[in-house]
């Protein structure tokens, strides 16, 4: 066991860490709204301008819901809606193309005209109203606003969302995680010495996990278990035996493939057998709502917390809102949500200043009573519950204050900030992290936060920089591994997605060629699909290596001016430089052809690239091949396809890799395909970046099927 840890010195270097990476967020958030236009930003996918107020409703848990719609003075009807909309409509005018996802947090703000300062715009942003998008529609977008949004004092008579203004809409950073975190650390460190119960001397480093038997199967304390599946791999199961014997805390390892969700799903239902409270908690809400999938159909009592508009359909009926609105509890909190139905109506029907005023002050009164009556059916339906079920941040919310839990199971634990972790953890009793510490850490937007101690300002800021080692990326399942060894850990060996031979460099680079392909994935190819696919070297070929070596396919630095000697404002250029490569996206396009036309579904490839702007001029490929799935390495995480093309980008004189020499992110990028990885890249470039990427290229030439491409060949194919 290293050296222990001084919470007071580890809690005000978060806070310092924090605090720079939300003022980041802001800062980036903010620059986007005053430095550019509605209308670039609408163009860049990141705003909707020129809407109008449609309807207002009340929403799940007693938010206000408004509907905007565009206006129709300045719109025109469109056959082609958003993409990724529900296909519902006002019937009115489409909405123009735009990037806007349901769970987004916005701002709705009056629009500021084309010739307003910058003043101006920032005033008219302080107006704005916060909320969440709940629907999109070709010609709609519903969004719950915060609570009395746009009807508080200072905000006008009606606030932004009443009367008839013409509004627009931005997405924005959200700082409630934020707020929970800080909050956490403060807890945290006030703690009195007398107060560290020995969960939390163990996390940090201030006493030793409790021992575990060697010889788990064997062991009277865990008993022989009756497995709910038993088609368990032996080292999903040790991984089991151990988390149910340790004491404190148990690392779960899961690298990509190898059945992590399944093993927790069984390990919860292990606890339930023992008669334990369980709270399962991760970093987002899909890594949560994947969970609730998988736990449903075993019919336990389960909750899932969360905002409704956040929650993947399929998990709705389990979700607080949809609980408290359906259950015997929430039939006594109906008719006040009726009545304020009635009064939001009523809202748009009166024009008299004084009545509308009344009308608001009725509501306020009204959203009383319905929080109170709420409070008391949450409180029924969340003690009812063996399993809750929460992002991280949300179970820093009330529903929990006084709910006790046996056991809380993290999972995503490497792709959480550790002081996220803390909101659950610190009344915990015992932990569950599962994770892949060998895959892409948390995304940290402030540079100083990279640094140990990051300055900031006041007396934190001292702490912080005293605090040597503590940066955000650093997370608790590192800090608990380097802390305590590798004897708090089970890996899980037996991957289930990859072909052997797409498995075998990483298994041997990262995880100490301990992992094995499962049988009947091990030889799987995409001729083997089941629909029909024609023999072709592209579908019989399980790692191609498209070598574009001999500076053919130079890179390009996003801000570098076009033909004309204009920028195109693009969704990447929004948040710094990128880098593309034109050459290998005619490589990229020729590659899917040849796969379609061999008769794999489009909906079966995903391309998968470290840069934006790199996906800015993949973009047409969704166009051609509807179905097919364009994403950044760090977005893919998680994810999986049956044939994955990867486009590294850089090509250069002089070897400069960027990110692209984090091994982590590579780790990420190679283990996304079953059937398929195709690699693009210029392997002298690359192999200078560093010793592990050199050594990914000599794997790629010596066990791909490797191919040089021909430039004039390629260029007439690509105009054709």
């Amino acid at each position: 066991m290293k050296n222990p840890v001084d919470i007071p010195t580890f809690a005000a270097a978060q806070l310092a860490l924090l605090s720079a990476e939300l003022a980041a967020e802001v800062a980036e958030s903010s620059a986007l709204v005053r430095l550019h236009a509605p209308s670039a930003l609408q163009r860049a996918g990141v705003a909707l301008t020129n809407l109008t107020v449609g309807a207002r409703r009340t929403g799940l848990g007693g938010r206000t819901v408004v509907e905007l719609v565009p206006d129709r003075a300045t719109s025109f009807s469109s056959s082609s809606g958003p993409s990724g909309g529900d296909g519902g409509g006002s019937g009115g005018p489409d909405l123009p193309e735009h990037g806007i996802r349901v769970g987004d947090i916005v701002l709705v703000s009056e629009q500021p005209a084309g010739t307003a300062k910058k003043r101006e715009v920032k005033e008219l942003e302080g107006k704005g109203a916060k909320g969440v998008v709940t629907r999109v529609g070709k010609g709609v977008v519903a969004v719950a606003v915060d609570e009395g949004e746009g009807e508080k004092e200072g905000k006008g008579e009606d606030g932004v969302l009443g009367g008839e203004k013409r509004v627009w809409m931005v997405k924005v950073a959200d700082d409630v995680t934020f707020r929970r975190m800080n909050q956490t650390m403060e807890r945290l460190s006030k703690l009195e010495e007398r107060e560290y119960t020995p969960f939390i001397r163990v996390l940090f480093g201030m006493s030793s996990p409790s021992s575990v038997p060697e010889d788990l199967a064997n062991d009277p304390e865990v008993g022989t278990i009756d497995w709910v599946d038993p088609t368990l791999n032996d080292s999903q199961k040790d991984a089991i035996r151990f988390a149910l014997a340790s004491r404190e805390i148990a690392l779960i390892h899961g690298p990509p493939g190898t059945g992590k969700t399944h093993t927790l799903i069984e390990l919860i239902l292990q606890l339930l057998r023992r008669n334990q409270r369980v709270l399962v908690c991760g970093p987002s809400n899909i890594s949560v709502d994947n969970i609730v999938e998988r736990l449903a159909p075993h019919k336990i009592p389960l909750v899932r917390l969360g905002h409704p508009a956040r929650l993947l359909p399929s998990v709705l009926d389990h979700s607080l809102d949809v609980l408290t609105r359906t259950s015997s509890a929430g039939a006594i909190v109906r008719d006040v949500r009726a009545e304020m139905d009635a009064k939001q109506a009523s809202i748009r029907k009166t024009r008299n200043g004084r009545e509308r005023r009344a009308i608001y002050a009725e509501l306020r009164e009204l959203r009383k009573e319905y929080r109170e009556r709420e409070r008391r059916c949450v409180d029924e339906i969340v003690a009812g519950s063996r399993v809750v079920l929460a992002t991280l941040h949300g179970a820093g919310g009330s529903q929990l204050r006084r709910e006790e839990f046996d056991v809380v199971i993290i999972d995503e634990a490497s792709q959480a900030l550790e002081a996220q972790c803390w909101v659950p953890l610190l009344a915990a009793k015992k932990a569950v992290l599962a994770g892949d510490h060998l895959q892409l850490p948390p995304t940290i937007k402030s540079l100083g936060s990279k640094r140990k101690g990051a300055p900031a300002s006041g007396s934190a800021a001292g702490s912080a920089e005293a605090a040597a080692g503590f940066t955000l990326e650093r997370t608790l399942f590192d800090r608990l591994l380097q802390l305590h060894g590798p004897g708090i850990k089970r890996m899980l060996t037996t991957q289930y997605r990859m072909h052997e031979r797409i498995m075998r460099f990483p298994s041997d680079e990262l995880y100490d060629g301990r992992l094995a392909a499962a049988e009947g994935v091990a030889h799987r190819r995409l001729r083997d699909l089941p629909y029909e696919v024609a023999e072709t070297d592209d579908t019989t070929e399980p790692l191609v290596f498209i070598d574009t070596q001999g500076g053919d396919f130079p890179e390009k630095n996003e801000d570098d001016a076009d033909a004309s000697g204009t920028k195109k404002l693009t969704k990447s250029s929004l948040y710094g430089d990128s880098k593309s490569n034109e050459g290998e996206a005619a490589l990229v396009r020729q590659h899917v052809r040849s796969l379609v036309e061999a008769g794999v579904r489009p909906e079966d490839i995903a391309v998968v690239t470290p840069y934006n702007a790199q996906l800015a001029i993949l973009a047409p490929l969704k166009e051609t091949y509807p179905g097919i799935e364009l994403g950044s390495v760090d977005g893919f995480q998680g994810r999986e396809k049956e044939a994955v093309i990867v486009s590294l980008v850089r090509s250069n004189s002089e070897g400069e890799v960027g990110f692209l020499g984090e091994k982590r992110r590579l780790n990420v990028a190679m283990t996304r395909p079953r059937r398929s990885l195709t690699v693009i890249g210029d392997s002298e470039t690359v192999k200078k970046g560093s010793t592990f990427l050199k050594r990914w290229m000599d794997f790629l030439e010596e066990n791909a099927d490797l191919r040089y491409p021909d430039v004039a060949a390629l260029q007439a194919q690509d105009r054709a």
